[in-house]
């Protein structure tokens, strides 16, 4: 029973991220290719397996979390949160085509996940280990969906 829900936590996380995949995929080879990026912005190729690896990585850390019992406690809803908040950039980024929106909300997605890290470090300190790639990959993310924003004023006329 313990690796059927670990199972469902990997699905569930994997689950939103393909649902996020199907959003980019409405824009990334139309109107995001005319917009303006840095010149340190990764190659396209990097963000499906970076994605996945991360999907994988919160599942497996939400699995931790309720083996030890808590994941019906704060520390659960911040996770829930967290990973709406993850599925709704992909709808302003990508559907909406909203990079100054995006930017907003990934801010919020950022202290939601730090957030999330500290409850689940308290409840298992690898279970919010696993969690600082996340952290670090959004901080990077933010960082770019920023400059997007700024080099892209008027996006929807890219």
């Amino acid at each position: 029973m313990t690796y059927f829900i670990l199972l469902l936590f990997l699905v569930g996380c994997l689950s939103i991220g393909a649902l996020g995949g199907y959003w980019t995929g409405t824009s990334v080879r139309t109107w995001y290719v005319d917009l303006r990026k840095p010149s340190w912005n990764p190659p396209s190729w990097v963000f499906a397996p970076m994605w996945t690896l991360l999907y994988l990585l919160m599942g497996t850390s939400g699995w931790i979390v309720w083996r030890h019992e808590a994941f019906d406690t704060l520390a659960g809803a911040l996770f829930l949160a967290q990973l709406a908040l993850n599925l709704s950039w992909s709808w302003f980024f990508f559907l909406k085509r909203r990079p100054d929106l995006a930017f907003a909300e990934v801010l919020l997605l950022w202290l939601a996940i730090a957030v999330t890290l500290v409850a689940f470090w308290r409840v298992d300190p690898f279970a919010g280990a696993l969690l600082l790639p996340y952290l670090a990959w959004v901080t990077f993310a933010s960082a770019l969906n920023g400059a997007v924003a700024r080099l892209n004023p008027n996006p929807s006329r890219a």
